[in-house]
């Protein structure tokens, strides 16, 4: 860990041991050496499971007990943050997690209720207090409303930019599927639009909704304007297209041909195929498309904070503003969670829309 006079200047190293009392810090220190060697035993992945789980526990008791120790008598302005050995620990651990639980592929309900466990397990964590004394925690108290907004923000332009993109996307990938001329056309212009930087395609966005705010009757009243959250969410619809119409495509292309020609013999409509058969064929290759789009939003709405869009940008740009880390911190470490949950979400859905095929024994 590291502390501080105050949440600007750089803080000075701390060595586990230097934390607190020997009696308080060595269950952390031996949760996390013995979670370090369960976690590299080949071929045991449940003792591998079981390692990281403890050595992340360990992780977060030193954390627990070394903050208040350290700032008892340090000032009114201290602060103490986790410092590179903590970030480097906490890496490995979840590799390890990761990779062991990778080994044992656990079923999509499995990961469900291991990713419930964990949100509920931070969740009580931070709900407890027992993290508050880390300078993270300190500027989240600060701005406890701001953050509340920032993340209301985020969420409207990850997720409402995906449900406008696939609103477009999907029925322009069914015609792209239908009609091999527009798709020749269609998705090499979405392709394009891939290729513009996400700085650039923001900063187009700026004079374009800048104009029709100052000519279109009634555009600045719907908030559409050169800057804010109009151009933002219109350059991450932009970037969602070409996964999600992409994807539409590929998935409905992959309904195998005897599955249609026995829809066909059914006496089925080019409709009912399309939704009877191909559609839910393609469902897994769709979802996987959306899954790309939400990812990739969740993470490019930090850079909405340079136009004024708001979100967890905000943060990450005042803080480099700032100098302040942990500034920075109370806006990426938000992302970066909101973009793993949404994967993994995203991920077991994909493997429950997957067809289950039966059993010919």
């Amino acid at each position: 860990m590291t502390l501080a006079a105050n949440r600007i200047v750089a803080g000075e190293g701390v060595q586990v041991w230097q934390l607190a009392t020997l009696a308080e810090t060595l269950p952390g220190i031996a949760a996390v050496g013995a979670g370090l060697l369960l976690g590299v035993q080949a071929g045991r992945q449940r003792l591998r499971v079981a390692g990281a789980i403890i050595g992340l526990g360990g992780l977060f008791w030193l954390l627990m007990r070394g903050a208040p120790a350290l700032m008892e008598g340090a000032g009114e302005y201290a602060r103490v943050s986790p410092a590179l050995g903590f970030w480097c620990l906490l890496l490995i651990l979840m590799l390890l997690l990761a990779d062991a639980l990778a080994q044992r592929t656990p079923g999509p309900v499995a990961r469900a209720g291991l990713l419930a466990a964990v949100l509920g397990t931070l969740g009580l964590i931070l709900w407890s207090g027992a993290l508050s004394p880390l300078s993270i925690m300190q500027e989240y108290a600060g701005r406890r409303d701001g953050f509340a907004d920032a993340a209301l923000r985020h969420l409207a332009l990850a997720f409402g930019s995906l449900a406008v993109a696939a609103g477009i996307g999907f029925p322009l990938g069914i015609l792209c599927h239908r009609k091999a001329g527009l798709r020749e056309s269609v998705l090499p212009t979405l392709s394009l639009l891939q290729t513009i930087p996400s700085l650039a395609m923001f900063g187009l966005m700026i004079p374009i909704l800048g104009w029709v705010g100052d000519s279109v009757p009634g555009a600045r009243a719907l908030g559409i304007a050169g800057i804010g959250f109009a151009p933002a969410f219109l350059a991450l619809v932009l970037y969602s297209l070409l996964p999600v119409v992409a994807n539409t495509v590929a998935g409905l292309a992959a309904a195998p041909p005897a599955a249609l020609e026995a829809a066909r013999g059914m006496g089925m409509t080019p409709g009912q195929r399309l939704w009877r058969v191909e559609l839910p064929l393609g469902l897994p290759v769709i979802l996987t498309g959306l899954r790309i789009v939400l990812v990739q939003n969740i993470g490019l709405a930090v850079i909405a904070g340079l136009i004024g869009g708001g979100g967890f940008g905000t943060f990450v740009f005042q803080g480099l503003n700032q100098t302040a880390t942990d500034l920075i911190l109370l806006g990426a470490l938000p992302t970066v969670a909101l973009a793993l949950v949404s994967a993994i979400v995203m991920d077991i859905l994909v493997e429950l829309s997957r067809p289950i095929p039966k059993d010919t024994a």
